[in-house]
């Protein structure tokens, strides 16, 4: 696996971290919603505060590009982030990192952009933000399912998402879509959060369904993803956000504030739970000087991968019948000196390819390019003749 210069001395190929900009964070976590209005950005940063007051290292990135309320929610007032180098450093306001197009605009400046902008906004967010080590990155999306929704799913490595929701249909009905995009693009499902759940009376205790109630919990079960709690309909928390102090911290002991928190505990249970899954996830990738991709895993396995193998082995809708599974790729036809041109990593889940043959519409889930592993001791477990070649 290593290489051997002139003297004799072994070097280490050229490794690059997978997703440089976002390398020191634990978990990125989508917190999102099929509309708006469902108080999705209120439950975003009072859970960022939660998990602060928990002793963890909290991020929260304001990915609401045409209506960032961020700012606001969290008192940051006029501040601007400082710029180090080619990387903005994030505000922080009550323990928590921040960043939000809000704070790169004048006050009441509106946002009129077109989508291709609006995505190149959120790509700078990824990778040109100076997060730091963090345990927790929450990335407070615009509602709907739309260009910046897809890009974040594709190029952050999501550790899964949250939805929320209002009880009544209409809403749920909204949030259902949103939930399905995920799943379709490989984003687990960490939970979701009734917000407006009932309203409570505080002179005479009764609790009044304003919007229904119940609708988060059985959607939940409809979609067999793990229900994370409901939180009230409560003045207090339309007061905290006008003073810009999340109501965890204005008023903890206030009973939105207890909701808030059991939300955060159930999240964080949930997440630990699927915390063996990010043993199988590559943390560097490199191009080996003879053209072999080389992949360092977080379980400490190395993978090796010849050009040709892999693009013998696209799965893609030019190579694979999507309806027949009949492979459509003549191998005949396939360059033996085939050599990868580059590689880019899709989400959580997946890498991307393009080949000397220009083929570039592809990519390899993470257990795939796993299973595909040339490396002796993999070919030895399937079974195969060892054929091994320099890397």
């Amino acid at each position: 696996m290593n290489q051997t210069n002139t003297t004799g001395a072994k070097t280490r190929p050229s490794f690059q971290s997978i997703h440089p900009g976002l390398s020191d964070v634990r978990y990125i976590i989508a917190i999102a919603s099929g509309k708006g209005g469902v108080g999705k950005s209120t439950v975003a940063s009072n859970l960022a505060v939660a998990l602060k007051a928990t002793g963890a290292s909290v991020g929260l990135m304001d990915a609401d590009i045409y209506g960032p309320s961020q700012p606001g929610m969290l008192g940051a007032g006029g501040e601007q982030p400082d710029v180090d180098g080619q990387q903005l450093v994030p505000v922080t306001r009550h323990g928590v990192k921040f960043i939000s197009v809000g704070l790169l605009l004048e006050d009441d400046s509106p946002v009129i952009w077109r989508a291709p902008i609006a995505t190149k906004m959120i790509q700078q967010f990824i990778g040109s933000v100076a997060w730091g080590k963090l345990d927790y990155l929450l990335i407070d999306l615009p509602p709907g399912t739309g260009d910046v929704q897809i890009t974040l799913a594709q190029q952050a490595p999501l550790t899964g998402a949250v939805i929320v929701t209002t009880p009544q249909e209409v809403a749920l009905g909204v949030a259902r879509k949103g939930l399905k995009m995920f799943e379709r693009v490989n984003v687990p499902i960490l939970g979701v959060i009734e917000n407006m759940s009932g309203f409570t009376c505080a002179h005479c205790g009764k609790t009044t369904a304003i919007f229904k109630e119940g609708g988060g919990k059985s959607m939940a079960a409809e979609f067999k993803v793990p229900y994370l709690g409901a939180i009230p309909l409560d003045p207090e928390i339309v007061t905290s956000g006008e003073k810009g102090v999340p109501v965890v911290e204005l008023a903890p002991d206030s009973a939105s504030a207890r909701s808030f928190v059991a939300v955060a505990e159930n999240m964080q249970k949930e997440l630990d739970l699927r915390s063996g899954a990010t043993d199988s996830e590559p943390i560097n990738v490199a191009l080996s000087p003879e053209g072999n991709i080389l992949i360092e895993w977080r379980d400490g396995h190395t993978s090796t991968h010849s050009p040709y193998t892999l693009r013998r082995n696209c799965v893609c809708a030019q190579c694979v019948d999507e309806n027949t599974g009949k492979k459509l790729l003549d191998e005949k036809r396939i360059p033996l000196d085939i050599k990868v041109t580059s590689f880019s990593p899709v989400g959580r889940y997946a890498l991307a390819f393009a080949f000397s043959d220009r083929h570039d519409t592809g990519y390899y889930t993470y257990e795939r390019l796993r299973d595909l592993c040339e490396c002796p001791e993999c070919r030895k477990k399937r079974g195969e003749a060892d054929e091994s070649f320099n890397v």
